[in-house]
């Protein structure tokens, strides 16, 4: 058993002065056959500890139904690390940020109208209360207290730059204590008066996150807490992607040099990231700091990391590694052997499905006066279908979303007629009804609830009504489409594309080897290999390609699913050896 602390302006651990080099390593980001490699390029690099997040919706899908297999096994992970003689530091808070959907909340908590996030309000509590039942005694026997690898544990994530209820941090703190963890706690956030002042509470070591200037965020968090050491918990040394943007890169050069400044100061470093990994299925996150000005994160979260979304080094790595070999004997650089790459080809399209064809089938209908959104179904992610019927005749009028989250497509008499989308400029569709009335179809994508920021509570679908000109417009049936299962799905000879449609091809795989698919020539959509969803493409950018871990190939055939919300230019999809970001 171990005790680790602090003493004056050094950490301790077993009494004896340690800095604490540790990297970010999200295990629900990367497959789990894959985190050995990950962890032991971690401790090549000269780190002594890994870090992680610890998302509560991926472990609570629904109220009361635990996840703890598979990409979600974080005891399985937290035992890798303690076999390669790795500290351990953990973030379980109930938020995370972390650019993962929601914030790592459960979209389950936004069926409540009322309820309040991440403060004192006693339903939001008792929700919190029963995920800690379930999630801290499966890290207590980690703890360094009792002989494992976990030396400190997160309250909350950057709380000052959400709220300053003292009260609610105070409760998370006293339950994590009463569930028996007994390591060091911490909180983090940005380096500002109000940051620090919001997100701090008395005995607990507060930490900074930036991403340059060392020396002015240290002496604004010395202001206060002048007698405990320094530490930089999320030194951000890359940074992630919005769709439409341009890829985000740093010169190695630069993420070392801030990096020695930090080691000059005496203070511990945790890399965010070490490595990113990958938002598979639809758990990437979305911003929105200003109302409506929404913009979803990309699948891929490379964040131009020490380690590339498949785990490869990149410069900065051996940057990285030079400046701490000259702080520390590092010894002769010992890598994994890299995990081979395989451009499997050009794959032709074999059968379709329409969408709409398949609505019944994909779920049971639900009649409503209004057209409620996902969390009041019971659904936390994919699509919603909306459909009601409109007497004619009448003249042109315009179609009101009130609001959408995110993405809609309308669709008059199974006619496309156009998308709105949640941006900050208005979208408008207009039409005609004739005589006879109309079908008016919407189908909406959630890309992702806000993870950051003022506007957290993101209900999904459409939120409050749909109008007609002036006229509120009810009477609607509704299917969710989460996407769970596709095996309903009977294909057919290819068509022309009119509505959202499932594509099925074939890939035999001799040798599982990483690969990525290249979607070129299909417009938005998401990709299903085998069942497991790899996440969403937008031919927008900047991403390219999708990342295709080794494991998730079978040997022998695999199936793969585009669903594709627009249309395509070729009944293709190719497999490359190489990711296309562009920057």
């Amino acid at each position: 058993m171990g005790r680790f602390n602090y003493n004056g302006s050094d950490f301790t651990y077993e009494d004896k002065p340690v800095r604490i080099i540790s990297g970010a390593v999200h295990y629900f980001r990367v497959v789990p056959e894959y985190w050995k490699d990950r962890l032991l390029k971690l401790k090549a690099c000269g780190f002594n500890a890994v870090e992680t997040y610890v998302p509560w919706n991926l472990h609570e899908p629904q109220p009361g139904r635990y996840c703890f297999k598979g990409m979600a096994d974080i005891e399985k992970f937290i035992g890798i690390a303690a076999e390669l003689e790795l500290f351990v530091i953990v973030r379980p808070s109930p938020y995370i940020c972390a650019e993962w959907e929601f914030g790592g909340l459960p979209a389950w908590l936004l069926a409540d109208s009322d309820m309040q996030l991440r403060c004192s309000y006693k339903p939001y509590l008792k929700k919190v209360d029963a995920y800690f039942d379930e999630l801290l005694p499966r890290l207590a026997p980690f703890l360094c207290t009792k002989g494992g690898p976990v030396i400190a544990m997160q309250i909350e994530n950057e709380y000052g730059s959400y709220g300053n209820d003292h009260k609610y941090l105070e409760y998370l703190k006293e339950g994590m204590r009463q569930r028996g963890i007994d390591v060091l706690l911490f909180t983090s956030d940005g380096p500002t008066d109000a940051l620090l002042q919001g997100g701090s509470i008395p005995g607990i070591l507060s930490t900074v996150n930036f991403g340059s200037k060392p020396d002015s965020s240290f002496a604004k968090l010395r202001e206060y807490q002048a007698d405990r050491p320094l530490m930089c918990m999320e030194y951000w040394n890359g940074w992630f992607d919005h769709w439409g943007e341009q890829h985000h890169t740093r010169d190695a050069a630069d993420v070392a040099a801030v990096f020695e400044e930090m080691l000059q100061a005496n203070a511990s470093v945790n890399f965010y990231l070490f490595h990113g990994g990958t938002n598979f299925g639809f758990f990437n996150g979305a911003n929105c700091q200003l109302y409506n000005q929404y913009e979803p994160t990309i699948t891929s979260y490379d964040y131009h990391a020490l380690l590339d979304e498949s785990g490869q080094p990149t410069d900065s790595y051996y940057a990285v590694r030079e400046v701490l070999s000259r702080y520390k004997e590092l010894g002769e650089l010992k890598l994994p052997e890299p995990a081979p790459r395989k451009a499997y080809g050009r794959v032709p399209i074999t059968g379709q499905a329409d969408l709409f064809g398949h609505l019944d089938a994909l779920s049971a209908a639900i009649a409503s006066p209004t057209p409620l959104p996902m969390e009041k179904l019971g659904q936390s992610y994919g699509f919603i279908a909306y459909t009601t019927w409109i007497s004619g005749p009448r003249p042109m009028e315009q179609l009101h979303l009130q609001d959408v989250r995110d993405r809609a497509l309308i669709f008059v008499n199974n006619e496309y007629i156009g998308v709105i989308e949640r941006t900050g400029e208005e979208q408008t569709v207009s039409f005609e009804v004739p005589a006879g009335g109309a079908e008016l179809r919407i189908v909406v994508e959630n890309m992702g609830r806000i993870n950051y920021g003022p506007y957290l509570k993101d209900r999904k679908g459409i939120t409050e009504g749909v109008r007609l000109g002036f006229q509120f417009l009810f009477n609607w049936s509704i299917h969710p489409l989460p996407m769970e299962d596709l095996s309903p799905l009977i294909y057919d000879a290819l068509s022309a594309q009119k509505h959202p449609a499932f594509y099925k091809a074939g890939l035999f795989v001799d040798r599982p080897e990483d690969t990525f698919i290249h979607m070129g020539g299909w417009t938005k959509g998401v990709v299903f290999l085998n069942g497991f969803n790899l996440g969403r493409y937008w031919k927008k950018g900047p991403q390219q390609t999708l990342y295709v871990p080794a494991p998730l190939l079978r040997q022998g055939n695999n199936e793969i699913v585009v669903f594709e919300l627009h249309g395509t230019e070729e009944a293709a999809i190719t497999f490359t050896d190489t990711p296309a970001l562009n920057s």
